[in-house]
């Protein structure tokens, strides 16, 4: 029997009402066009007898313990046998008729084919409201910015690929966000991605659809934080840090005033805040990148590697040592002038233009030394697995 070219995978749960006419339809467009192919039912513990119907209309049915959508579509992606993989709800609002659209970008070289719903027409009562108008242009939209990903309709559930790209990917996620995943990984990774109008049709299930638009929505809001941290925390922790160090500059010398406005200590005490809070944020950045690397979860960024070829230990324990002493210096400063005193009461507006720049220049040598002792054990892990 000849391998098949394209495998159909359906990720089902409880299907029964649905799942006959999407196989039937499947296996019609791939007829017409003769392909070799084969579609398979990825199920997910379907109890409304979802199996055997499936199985009568000639699908491969593939048993997934594991809940969730990509759990199920991880299971299926594991038993097809094609060179290409179509994946499709199999709740009746996808058209898997116009598979061949998809495996025609794919022969042309790409190795994802993400389906628009915008651009093919999504019927009436096919999406919800905020879904349609708010989730999906939101979050699509953060993709495109953290990632420079082309794709405008990040979720939708139709995209056809090479299965030996989604392989290389090694998608984690077991949920929804697994759409969201995919895309990234395909972007980082390199892979060709395109897109192709697809539609968008009322289901034609008799119950609850499994979506749950606010926790599916955050859990793809998280993967996509979670995947950039330079969004997350590179560049808010730089914006803190600038912001810190100007505030702080210009309140050190003395008072400054904007008309009736007065900007003293008490604002000098939030931009140290501000410059410890941003460095800490840059810090997690930097270690989450490394983590991330090193797990293959992202991969190897140049410009991490020639930071880490100038920053290496020695530089960050000198650097941090060095603000270390100076706010030590600073806070030595202070206790003599307050023994000038007899440890009496102090002048507190003088006293905290010289501690809270001690205190500040203190805790921040600290974190640098001890985020380098850090950075370099995230590093001999990441050299440690590549030599693996």
């Amino acid at each position: 029997m000849a391998a098949p070219e394209v495998s159909v995978v359906m990720p089902c749960l409880n299907e029964a009402a649905t799942i006959a006419e999407c196989v039937t339809t499947a296996r019609r467009a791939l007829g017409e066009r003769g392909i070799v192919g084969e579609i398979i039912v990825a199920d997910n513990g379907s109890t409304d007898g979802s199996q055997a119907i499936a199985l009568e209309a000639g699908a491969r049915v593939v048993p997934v313990e594991e809940r969730g959508y990509g759990a199920a579509l991880t299971g299926g992606i594991a038993a097809a046998r094609g060179t290409y993989v179509v994946i499709g709800d199999a709740d009746g609002s996808y058209d898997f008729g116009i598979s061949g659209r998809f495996l025609d970008k794919l022969r042309e070289g790409y190795d994802l084919v993400v389906g628009n719903r915008f651009k093919g027409g999504v019927q009436r009562g096919a999406m919800p409201f905020l879904n349609r108008y708010l989730g999906n242009p939101i979050l699509s939209g953060l993709g495109r910015l953290f990632f420079r990903c082309g794709c405008s309709d990040l979720h939708c559930g139709m995209r056809a690929f090479r299965r030996e790209a989604v392989l290389a990917m090694d998608l984690r996620t077991t949920g929804m966000e697994y759409a969201s995943e995919m895309v990234v990984k395909a972007t980082l990774g390199g892979f060709r991605v395109t897109e192709t109008p697809t539609t968008l049709v009322p289901d034609g299930r008799g119950r609850r659809p499994h979506l749950r638009p606010w926790r599916d929505g955050w859990r793809h809001l998280r993967f996509l934080l979670l995947f950039s941290p330079n969004w997350l925390f590179l560049y808010p922790g730089i914006t803190l840090i600038l912001a810190g160090l100007v505030m702080g500059g210009l309140v050190l010398p003395g008072p400054l005033r904007v008309g009736r406005v007065v900007f003293d200590v008490h604002t000098l005490l939030l931009a140290a805040a501000a410059i410890l809070v941003g460095a800490q944020a840059v810090f997690f950045a930097l270690a989450t990148r490394l983590f991330a690397v090193s797990e293959g979860l992202m991969p190897a960024s140049p410009t991490l590697a020639r930071c880490q070829g100038v920053f290496r230990l020695e530089v960050g324990l000198a650097i941090g040592g060095l603000l270390a002493l100076a706010g030590a210096a600073g806070s030595t400063w202070a206790v003599a002038l307050w023994g000038e005193h007899s440890f009496g009461a102090l002048n507190p507006i003088r006293m905290l233009r010289l501690v809270i720049p001690s205190a500040t220049a203190l805790t921040l040598g600290c974190q640098i030394v001890f985020s380098s002792f850090l950075f370099s054990a995230l590093n001999v892990t990441h050299q440690h697995g590549a030599r693996r």
